[in-house]
Formats: C-alpha cells, structure tokens, sequence
C-alpha cells in the first residue's frame, strides 16, 4: 500500500515540475521574443537552434511549435501594410529572421515538416542557399518524406537549374509510397524544364498535396496566372494577324470580332494597346503580374 501510494506521488511530482518547466520555457522564449514593430531595423535572433535546444528541458516539440508561430507572425506583421503580394514573391520585405526562426524550429524538432515547406516556398525569394540548405537539412532527418524532394526541386526549378531538379524529383520517386507524378516531373524537368506546362503541373501538385492554406493560396494564383498568359498569348496571335491583313493594330475589341472585352480568369478586363497590338492587364485584375 505505501509503495502504491509513493509511486502516485512520485507521479504527481513529475506531472507537477513538467507543467512548470513548459510554462516557464513559454514565459522565458515570449520575454526573448522580436521587438513588435514590423518596420524595426535592429531585430536580432533571440535564440538559434542549439541555445534553444538546450533550454527547452526535453520540451523540443513544444518549442519547436512556438518557433513556428513565431515564424507565421513574423511574416503576418510584415505584410500587414504591403499590397497583396503572394508569399513565394516577399523580397522586398526585411524578412533577415526568417530563416534562423525557421531553422531553430527545425533544429528543436528535425521531423516537424511544416517548417520545411514553408522555407522552400518563401525563402528562395529571400535567400535561397538558405532556402536549400535547410530543405536538405529536413531531407537528412527524414529521408523517406518524399514531399520535400518535391520541396527541394521546386527550389531548383525556380533557380532554372532544371537538371539538379530532375536529379531530386528522381531521387523522391525511388522512396516507397510516393506517387507516379513524381518520376514523370524527373522526366519533364530534363525535357521541358522552363515550360508552362511544366510550372502548371508543380503548381497544381503544390496546391493539392499542401496542407498550408497560405501555399494553396499562392499555388492557385500562380495557376490563374499561367491560365492568364496562355489568353494573352492567344489575343496577341489575333492582334497580329489583324495587323497583317490591314496593315494596322485594331483600335477596338470589336474589330476582331469580340462582342465585349474579353476577360481574364480573375474576372477582370484585358486592356487593348492598340499603338502596340498588345494586352495588358487591367488595374482591376487580380492576377499576379510577375
């Protein structure tokens, strides 16, 4: 009986100085935490990876956790006051803490794979050796998490360096599990790396396999956006061969034959250059420029 009862309290004390040691690792990392002002010059890492390791008391994933919302609200303040601007496009911001916010969540918690997509998507407009090195960080501590070799050739995609892409899509799709697409993207990157078909399939794969409503949302524009420059391709074919047959741009919609102005996929109204039988997006349009 007095065994049983020295057991439970000897649980209790462990229960007890776990709860404490939490909270006081949460008051400790919120008291370190940036300055609030998104336009601060002098902002300083409070902690890296191996510090933050070390004080977190064997709580590295409830760290990690915090480091990762502390990554999303970094870069929530920072675009609060900005245009609309999707996350893989942030390089006009000062974002300088992202990338060791997103490796001391990393380093806390190496299998915690949120952090490492969203260091593929929105660092490699930031830095992307930093945007590579902590992707292959993760592929190291999870060597058969096939999505991010779908991550890391993304990257290399975006750098135009095709062949280090098909060689990691490759890679990926000799893990077990992973789905047909992956060996096909190794063969489209070393066919038609730069091609729009090409940037559609990455996009479309993003949005369906990504979890993050924010990357969705980006991989959605940047599909509207390919949609948009296929229309405009095809209006530019029609204004040129207006110009061959009459030797001059048309003036209006209706001289090819358009009984309204056409739309792009946002909603919005192509605008008609008629000096430079061109179109253009409208101010009203949604879709991404560039």
């Amino acid at each position: 009986m007095n065994s049983d009862r020295t057991k439970t309290i000897a649980l209790a004390l462990v229960v007890v100085i776990g709860v404490t040691s939490a909270a006081l690792l949460v008051r400790c990392l919120d008291t370190l935490r940036p300055p609030p002002d998104p336009n601060a010059i002098d902002e300083s890492l409070y902690l890296n990876g191996k510090t933050a390791r070390r004080i977190s008391l064997g709580f590295n994933g409830l760290a990690a956790d915090w480091y990762w919302m502390r990554s999303l609200q970094y870069v929530g303040r920072k675009i609060m006051n900005v245009e609309d601007v999707p996350i893989d496009n942030l390089g006009q911001l000062n974002l300088k803490l992202l990338a060791p916010l997103l490796d001391t969540a990393t380093t806390l918690d190496p299998e915690f794979l949120d952090p490492y997509e969203y260091a593929a998507v929105v660092l490699p407009a930031l830095d992307v050796q930093e945007a590579i090195r902590i992707t292959r960080k993760g592929i190291a501590a999870n060597p058969n998490a096939w999505r991010l070799y779908q991550h890391l050739g993304y990257i290399y995609w975006q750098q135009h360096d095709y062949a280090a892409a098909a060689e990691v899509y490759g890679r990926g799709a000799e893990l077990p599990g992973v789905p047909p697409w992956m060996q096909a993207m190794k063969a489209r990157m070393a066919a038609e790396g730069g091609s729009r078909e090409t940037a559609r399939e990455i996009y479309t794969r993003m949005f369906e396999q990504s979890a993050d409503e924010k990357v969705k949302d980006m991989a959605q524009k940047r599909l509207l956006q390919l949609d948009s420059l296929d229309q405009r391709d095809a209006l530019r074919k029609l204004l040129v061969a207006y110009q061959t047959r009459t030797g001059r741009c048309p003036a209006s919609w209706r001289e090819i034959n358009f009984t309204s102005v056409p739309l792009d996929p946002s909603g919005a109204p192509y605008v008609l250059k008629p000096g430079r039988c061109d179109v253009e997006l409208g101010a009203g349009s949604e879709i991404i420029a560039k």
